[in-house]
């Protein structure tokens, strides 16, 4: 079994996958007469032909170490995760390696802290660390099938 070290994200780290969803250093403007900051167009929703919709997913937690045994991708949509709870998470990422998963990437998201997963990118399921937690996800909703599962060798992820 092979075992990997989940890595603290960043957007460099996290590019080949998707986007962060954190504030910027600094806001793009001032909204609502000042007291808003508008952090603009943090991520893209590709949406391939369907309709964006917003969803909240509640998930059991998993502690460290955990093993990955299952992958998955949205070939016609992005997905993205923004946790509504005060916990930070697991997001665990692969590249295509023609049509099948390649090695795996773990990162330890912060609180706070969400991703837009692209279009076709193989990824673990929702991993929320020690506690149940609830995300906001916006996905894809239409014709096609947007859904690729499958089993690999399992991982072994640590901190």
């Amino acid at each position: 079994m092979t075992t990997i070290k989940a890595e603290p994200i960043t957007a460099e780290a996290f590019a080949p996958f998707g986007e962060l969803l954190t504030p910027k250093t600094s806001p793009d403007k001032l909204i609502n007469e000042g007291r808003c900051e508008r952090h603009h167009a943090l991520a893209t929703v590709e949406r391939g032909g369907g309709e964006a919709i917003i969803s909240i997913f509640r998930s059991e937690p998993v502690s460290l170490p955990y093993d990955c045994a299952m992958l998955e991708r949205h070939p016609l949509g992005s997905q993205a995760f923004m946790p509504l709870g005060p916990d930070g998470w697991l997001s665990v990422v692969a590249p295509d390696e023609g049509g099948r998963p390649g090695a795996p990437l773990a990162f330890l998201v912060p609180a706070g802290m969400g991703v837009n997963l692209r279009a076709g990118v193989w990824h673990g399921v929702l991993t929320p660390l020690d506690r149940a937690a609830e995300f906001l996800v916006v996905d894809r909703e239409g014709d096609g099938v947007n859904l690729e599962e499958v089993r690999i060798p399992a991982v072994t992820i640590t901190a």
